[in-house]
């Protein structure tokens, strides 16, 4: 089993945006792919929807609090966005290459992950999803991962976060940003 840890940075940490810290965990073996992302600090800062009776596949869930991540088979063009709303619903799409040839993922039908808050001091949100990645990649085929965030805030304008920013502006698709290895 590989294990990787990850704190997420803010674009631009000179630019006003919520005091919260991002941090997780993720793991693969074989087949098994395992992420969990912890929110912590002043989350009455962050836009949290409320949790879905019936989570769906949905889209442009990155126009508000949402937490991404992206793998990608070592030298390979092709790549997948992740999209996990706290409120339960998600998307996977398939990319031929960067920001080309955007579709649904139809090999994943299903995402469940489980969102719990705790109100202990600090206040935290934990997001965690375990999937088998058998219909989309080789279990033998080593990955590159991006991980990402847009948070929403009633007070700060949309954020985002990511394990490194490489560009000009906040770019998650960018290949130089998956600089995790499993």
């Amino acid at each position: 089993m590989t294990t990787q840890t990850f704190t997420l940075q803010p674009f631009n940490p000179d630019h006003p945006h919520p005091s919260i810290t991002l941090t997780g965990t993720l793991e693969r073996q074989g087949d098994e792919f395992a992420i969990a992302y912890t929110l912590t600090g002043h989350l009455e800062h962050v836009t949290l929807p409320p949790l879905s009776p019936r989570p769906t596949r949905k889209h442009q869930l990155w126009e508000a609090t949402c937490f991404e991540f992206f793998l990608g088979v070592v030298a390979k063009e092709p790549y997948w966005e992740f999209n996990l709303s706290p409120a339960g619903n998600w998307n996977v799409y398939h990319f031929n290459a960067y920001r080309q040839g955007l579709q649904e993922e139809s090999a994943i039908a299903s995402l469940p992950f489980q969102v719990t808050q705790h109100q202990h001091h600090p206040p935290s949100l934990t997001l965690t999803l375990t999937l088998n990645l058998s219909s989309i990649i080789s279990p033998a085929q080593p990955l590159e991962v991006g991980v990402a965030a847009v948070i929403q805030s009633p007070t700060y304008p949309l954020t985002f976060w990511a394990l490194t920013h490489r560009g000009s502006q906040a770019d998650f698709h960018r290949r130089d940003s998956f600089i995790l290895s499993l």
